[in-house]
């Protein structure tokens, strides 16, 4: 019924209005796409450093090992404690955890972001019908408005 009464407000706009509606949807859509890949790489992110956590959890102490400074420059280490981790909570603050509460900020986070995407991801859906149902009412409409041949 919702979705019936809603394309009857949109069949009600003029062509003007429904071309506004429909490149402000897109746009919007768009940007939920933008938002919805940085969340699918955020997450990406913490699965592979939730399994960096646990083979290191495995390694003995004074393993020689090659530790990441940047994401192409390695420096040679030696591992001296893996029950503590450094974790990055964002804008270059670290915390030391133990390697338990390391694995479980880690799984806490990827809780959150998949949660966050599952609602973006209704969100975005919804919009884009919206644009879908504009972008089909304004075809009707212009076909309606040309000279019939």
């Amino acid at each position: 019924m919702a979705a019936s009464s809603s394309r009857m407000e949109i069949e009600k706009l003029s062509v003007e209005q429904l071309r506004g509606l429909k490149e402000q949807a897109d746009l919007e859509v768009n940007l939920f796409q933008d938002s919805l890949n940085n969340i699918r790489t955020a997450t990406a992110r913490l699965e592979i450093a939730s399994s960096a956590l646990h083979d290191l959890s495995l390694r003995p102490q004074g393993k020689k090992m090659l530790v990441p400074l940047t994401a192409s420059l390695y420096v040679p280490g030696t591992l001296d404690d893996a029950e503590k981790v450094l974790v990055d909570v964002g804008t270059g603050y670290f915390i030391e955890k133990t390697m338990a509460e390391g694995k479980d900020y880690c799984e806490r986070k990827i809780a959150l972001l998949k949660s966050n995407y599952d609602q973006l991801l209704e969100v975005a859906t919804k919009k884009k019908s919206i644009a879908d149902e504009a972008g089909a009412v304004l075809q009707a409409k212009l076909k309606q408005l040309s000279p019939a041949h």
